[in-house]
């Protein structure tokens, strides 16, 4: 099981640019994602150290959307290398992700680590995890929760 932490592995090597759009906000309190079996509270995200907004421009290989279509607002996104056991920081901070909205996440230039686990969750930490992501051949990441059931389509 993967335990938070607040010390940024991820803040030396990811960078978050986080542009929420306004899209739909059709929001269906019923469906819930399902419990977690034990969560820690994870500190507020703060600013990446040692980033510099031209590095933000260029980019990386592992950038990507992430679009929320689960019914839910999601209050928490962890994002860690596949080949960690722990979680980094919630890189939404204060913000929230509502159901139709988006979000471009944004990694430092020099990021090298193809796999990524993806931890959402609503306002109970009720969490939903998608493991071994290969974000170099993801651009668009759209999640679902439907039936009882989370997806996620990637394009």
């Amino acid at each position: 099981m993967r335990h938070f932490f607040a010390i940024a592995t991820i803040c030396a090597a990811l960078l978050l640019t986080i542009a929420c759009s306004s899209s739909n906000t059709n929001t269906n309190s019923a469906a819930r994602p399902s419990q977690s079996p034990a969560t820690n509270a994870a500190a507020p995200a703060s600013s990446p150290a040692n980033t510099s907004a031209s590095n933000a421009q260029q980019g990386a290989a592992q950038d990507f959307t992430l679009l929320n279509k689960t019914g839910v607002e999601i209050h928490k996104v962890f994002i860690s290398p596949h080949d960690k056991n722990d979680w980094e920081e919630d890189i939404l901070g204060k913000d929230t992700l509502a159901s139709g909205d988006s979000v471009d996440i944004k990694f430092h230039r020099n990021e090298t680590a193809e796999n990524w686990d993806l931890r959402v969750e609503d306002s109970k930490g009720n969490a939903i995890e998608w493991e071994n992501l290969n974000l170099l051949k993801i651009s668009k990441l759209t999640l679902y929760y439907e039936n009882g059931k989370a997806r996620a389509e990637i394009e």
